[in-house]
């Protein structure tokens, strides 16, 4: 269309230019050469003739402009995977033959060929990133599940000295809420100055960059909690300039109350076994001495002094014996010989032992033990030891003048042992720790002497190795009642 416009312009101007010179060719001789009237003529040819080249060329721009708009407008719109196609070509809008606009055109499309293949590799590095950042997400939350499941508090600064991380665990012992603290500097967010100092000494000092010290804190119900607290730096590798690299120190506290307490009990364990060691050695010295320098002039002296000797040696076998019978079972190393006994016999053996103990103290050992045959399956040492321990730990806390009863009996398959005495009772905490090793009643120690093992052999031998059961009753000032339940054997009743 654009070239049928540009052919009847380009004949417009002719003909007006051949019109115009056909006028001069007849005027010229009328008017003259020369004539004002045929210079118009020939002048006004000459325009038409210039004024249809013009047109030509703008109409020949115009739709050259067109059709590139066209073209590029396709080949913005090709998929950028197929740019280097050159089949694509085909696709497109054509460009006039030999147009100006081609070279142009190719260096469109390699150029936004280009610049799509940065936008792939942008979008794979976008989608590597992604996953990386969810990655990092769900370790970061795995290890905030993991802190918040750790029983030992954790506490993490920077090297400004900021508190960064505090788990659950840290928040509820230090009455830390990091979510609402406005200033997080950990001089003024946790208030134990101790702690504060190994956290900045393991962040700044290079000799203090790990450091291990004890801490006596009060958790939130105000009870005393002591803590071992480790506190170590954070510092990025040499060389490293990654801003995310870790930087500052931190602090795990792990309660170490039960190694207190085992250490103090320990301790209070080792001062009452020397006491008690030391009592009957001193009383076998002093006597041996006596013998030595012949002091026991009659036999019936020397009789009384070996007596005294004898008695304390038994004390100081039956301590002695304590422990190694508690340690062998405690180990597992114990060697057990299990027989069918009678209970009833065992017992009246325990009560004999004792009873010498009790009438020292003016205390009356009442027996009243079934009339039916209990037979157990037991070890006869072993349970006469735990029958012994118990009486005697009736009789050591039963004031003078008191009663200390010992029963047996017999209900459906069970048998039933009881030591029940008129004694200074238990408390409720004193009941629940009775049984523990070492375990001493603090307002009866200087009722009488022991090391607190007692009880906890007679309830390992009953329990760990009979499968049977040790409970106690007791109210303060009234007395105890503590009773063995042992699995039954056959019953036979008395005739």
């Amino acid at each position: 269309m654009s070239g049928l416009r540009a052919t009847a312009v380009l004949s417009a101007g002719a003909l007006v230019l051949a019109i115009g010179s056909a006028a001069a060719t007849i005027m010229g001789p009328l008017f003259g050469a020369d004539s004002w009237l045929l210079r118009l003529a020939m002048s006004a040819g000459a325009a038409a003739l210039a004024a249809a080249i013009v047109a030509i060329f703008w109409i020949r721009v115009k739709s050259d402009r067109l059709t590139l708009e066209r073209h590029l407008d396709g080949l913005c719109r090709v998929d950028y995977q197929h740019l280097q196609n050159e089949a694509i070509a085909g696709e497109l809008p054509p460009l006039p033959r030999n147009s100006p606009w081609q070279p142009i055109s190719d260096r469109v499309r390699q150029t936004l060929f280009r610049l799509s293949e940065r936008v792939q590799e942008s979008e794979h590095a976008r989608t590597a990133l992604e996953i990386r950042c969810r990655r990092a997400m769900g370790q970061a939350a795995r290890v905030k599940a993991i802190l918040a499941r750790l029983p030992d508090p954790i506490l993490a600064v920077d090297d400004l000295d900021e508190l960064v991380l505090a788990n659950p665990a840290a928040e509820a012992l230090l009455d830390i809420d990091l979510t609402n603290a406005e200033d997080r500097a950990v001089g003024g967010v946790v208030r134990c100055q101790k702690l504060i100092e190994l956290l900045t000494a393991a962040c700044h000092h290079e000799a203090a960059a790990n450091r291990t010290d004890e801490l006596e804190l009060l958790d939130d119900r105000g009870q005393a909690r002591w803590y071992r607290v480790r506190a170590s730096r954070l510092s990025s590798h040499e060389g490293n300039d990654d801003a995310l690299s870790p930087s500052g120190a931190v602090a795990v506290l792990r309660e170490i109350g039960e190694q207190k307490a085992l250490q103090k009990r320990n301790a209070e364990f080792v001062s009452a076994v020397s006491h008690e060691m030391k009592t009957p050695l001193a009383g076998i010295k002093a006597y041996v001495e006596l013998l030595a320098d012949g002091d026991a002039e009659d036999e019936e002296t020397r009789e009384e002094f070996l007596g005294v000797i004898n008695s304390q040696t038994d004390r100081l076998q039956r301590l002695i014996d304590n422990m190694l019978n508690l340690a062998r079972i405690e180990a597992g190393v114990v060697q057990v010989q299990k027989e069918h006994r009678s209970l009833n016999e065992l017992l009246e053996e325990a009560a004999h032992v004792v009873l010498p103990a009790a009438e020292s103290k003016s205390i009356e050992l009442i027996t009243s033990l079934s009339p039916l045959y209990l037979g157990v399956h037991a070890d006869r040492d072993m349970l006469l030891q735990a029958a012994i321990n118990l009486l005697s730990n009736a009789v050591k806390y039963t004031p003078a003048g008191g009663r200390v009863t010992l029963r047996s009996r017999l209900d459906g398959e069970q048998i039933f042992l009881e030591v029940e005495d008129t004694g200074v009772g238990l408390s409720a905490e004193d009941r629940e720790k009775v049984f523990e090793k070492f375990y001493r009643v603090k307002k009866d120690k200087e009722m009488a002497s022991g090391t607190g093992l007692g009880l906890p052999l007679a309830k390992h031998i009953v329990e760990d190795v009979h499968g049977g059961q040790l409970t106690v009753e007791s109210t303060v000032g009234v007395g105890s009642i503590f009773r063995v339940t042992l699995p039954g054997a056959k019953q036979v009743q008395m005739a």
